[in-house]
């Protein structure tokens, strides 16, 4: 096919320019004919092939989980595959914010992607330490290890863990995870930490630990960080460090008018996880965990020579492509179109607020938040939306939720309605 297009070329350009002009044109076109060509081509695996089938049709209504289903990264991977980088073995074995970064990784990049969320969440360049992550899970892994050894090199006590009742699972299987002493607190009717509930179950006899909600799993509820800031203040003679999993809310935060409570500065944190394949289309499991530099310098030394390195973070090997992901959306998508788009994604949550009750479905959502939950539908329509299932009395037994990503325009927010008004009122 390249013969054929050269000789076209040869053949009906009289000049050098003109002829490779025609031939960039006729490259870009065979690059298109070969893409669309592939393009829904079989695997070779009947059950494999099924499964796309399925997952595509479905992706554009799937309206129940954290998933930004408009990820920018496709040409991410025709570079990767173009350069051969798919056949080269790479691995973050190391520190990425040392001055010499171990050469067959991607750390380089990394400390790259650190320096730039630092200022977002209200770090000093020069006053903090992070890694790009497996998940977010895996950032709350280090905020909850990091804490505690912070806390108990300050005190040579172990600290009790304080964690909403109606957080992410994760920080409660955490704190087993790493036999640490915890302490739910309870949560008002909205899904919020309550700064006198934390009052009655401190003990300030030992250092706390506290993880911070911003953004509960099923109501998107942000703990009150200044109110329950206070209720700390009480006790000046109990050392305290604050985590903030800040999964899904971290990733769009920063990009509003509501920047400050996701700072360091303002709320007084000391470390914070935020996931990558909510906000930021990542395309599979991955985030960021940052922390001051003194909680780091805090940590227990594990000097590691082969890899001239300090390896005080938990993991040892550590995905290297993921943080040129990382690192690609922020010059391809950048500060400026977050902006637009995590505003855009709370105009689409106020108005899906705004549509349920016009229709009289009883529907709830917290301040700052981008998920409504609201009396469960049919069978069907949670099926074919994909929606996140929950209950609660509260609120009268069976909910739903939807959590209001890049891919939830206004327009299938109308689809959405139009279904429910066609089935009635099931409650």
């Amino acid at each position: 096919m390249s013969i054929i297009c050269s000789n076209f070329a040869r053949q009906n350009c009289k000049t050098t320019e003109k002829y490779t002009i025609m031939r960039r044109i006729l490259f870009i076109a065979l690059l298109c004919a070969v893409t669309l060509s592939s393009f829904g081509q079989s695997s070779g695996f009947e059950k494999l092939d099924e499964w796309t089938k399925i997952w595509k049709e479905g992706q554009q209504t799937y309206f129940g989980y954290p998933a930004n289903q408009e990820s920018a990264l496709q040409d991410f991977y025709e570079w990767y595959v173009r350069t051969g980088m798919d056949r080269v073995n790479l691995n973050n074995a190391g520190d990425p914010m040392t001055d010499e970064p171990w050469n067959m990784s991607t750390q380089a990049f990394e400390r790259e992607v650190i320096e730039f969320f630092a200022p977002l969440y209200g770090f000093e360049k020069n006053d903090v330490w992070g890694i790009v992550t497996h998940s977010g899970t895996d950032g709350n892994n280090h905020g909850i290890y990091f804490g505690a050894t912070d806390l108990y090199n300050r005190t040579k006590q172990l600290p009790i863990v304080y964690v909403s009742d109606e957080a992410h699972y994760s920080n409660m299987r955490l704190c087993d995870l790493q036999h640490l002493d915890l302490r739910l607190v309870k949560t008002d009717p909205m899904g919020r930490m309550i700064p006198e509930e934390l009052e009655k179950v401190l003990d300030p006899k030992r250092p706390a630990l506290i993880v911070y909600a911003m953004g509960s799993t099923f109501k998107g509820a942000i703990d009150d960080i200044e109110a329950l800031n206070a209720v700390l203040a009480k006790h000046p003679e109990m050392e305290v460090y604050r985590h903030v999993d800040a999964a899904l809310f971290g990733g769009y935060l920063p990009f509003t008018k509501y920047q400050k409570m996701v700072s360091s500065k303002d709320m007084h944190f000391e470390s914070i996880a935020v996931s990558g394949h909510k906000f930021f289309g990542i395309d599979s499991p991955s985030g960021l965990f940052l922390c001051t530099r003194k909680v780091y310098d805090n940590q227990a030394n594990f000097n590691v020579t082969y890899l001239n390195s300090n390896m005080k973070m938990i993991n040892c090997s550590r995905d290297a492509v993921q943080p040129l992901k990382f690192w690609w959306l922020i010059r391809k998508v950048g500060y400026d179109e977050w902006c637009k788009q995590a505003n855009r994604m709370l105009d689409c949550t106020a108005y899906l607020e705004q549509e349920l009750k016009k229709i009289g479905w009883p529907c709830w959502r917290n301040e700052y938040s981008n998920t409504v939950f609201f009396k469960r539908p049919s069978k069907e329509i949670c099926q074919k939306y994909n929606l996140a299932l929950g209950y609660n009395e509260a609120f009268g037994g069976e909910l739903a939720h939807i959590v209001v990503m890049q891919h939830v325009n206004r327009a299938k927010i109308d689809g959405f309605i139009k279904e429910l008004k066609g089935i009635g009122y099931p409650f």
